[in-house]
């Protein structure tokens, strides 16, 4: 008996190179693993990095944007001002009216426009609210309300 439980045993005990393959594999499995997470955050850290400076363009692209509007506002002003107006009347022989010069035409059904009415508006009241009571009450309020009131036999559902 004891001799057939020494042969099992000796059957199904493992190589010394299998255990050696088994040990290797397990290192090499855990090292790879260990790759694909530092492949993984490698991965996310480049793509946080790209993101961040796609943003530092967009922002200088703006800023670029911003001063070139401004560059133009003060191009139009200096076009439209008191001086440069009417240097180009000038160039173009306008003369300056003179007031027995102008003559008013009137046009019948034409209604002036009225100046913008700048009152107080009327105060709103507010509508009356639209939500039901139940569902502005709080789990705590409710729960009292379920503790004052008596308990009664139509409540319980209870048939007599």
């Amino acid at each position: 008996m004891i001799r057939t439980i020494h042969v099992i045993h000796y059957a199904y005990k493992q190589a010394p190179w299998r255990i050696q393959r088994q040990w290797i594999s397990s290192f090499l499995l855990i090292v790879l693993g260990l790759a694909m997470i530092a492949a993984l955050y490698l991965d996310v850290s480049a793509r946080a990095a790209l993101t961040g400076r796609d943003i530092q363009d967009l922002s200088a692209n703006i800023i670029a944007i911003q001063q070139s509007n401004a560059d133009l506002e003060t191009r139009i002003a200096e076009l439209t001002s008191n001086q440069a107006m009417e240097k180009r009347a000038q160039a173009l022989n306008y003369q300056p009216v003179q007031a027995n010069q102008v003559q008013f035409i009137i046009v019948p059904g034409y209604i002036a426009p009225q100046p913008a009415n700048l009152v107080a508006a009327p105060l709103l009241q507010p509508s009356a609210p639209t939500i039901r009571p139940e569902f502005t009450q709080s789990l705590l309020d409710w729960f009292d309300q379920r503790l004052r009131t008596p308990i009664s036999v139509s409540t319980l559902g209870i048939s007599q």
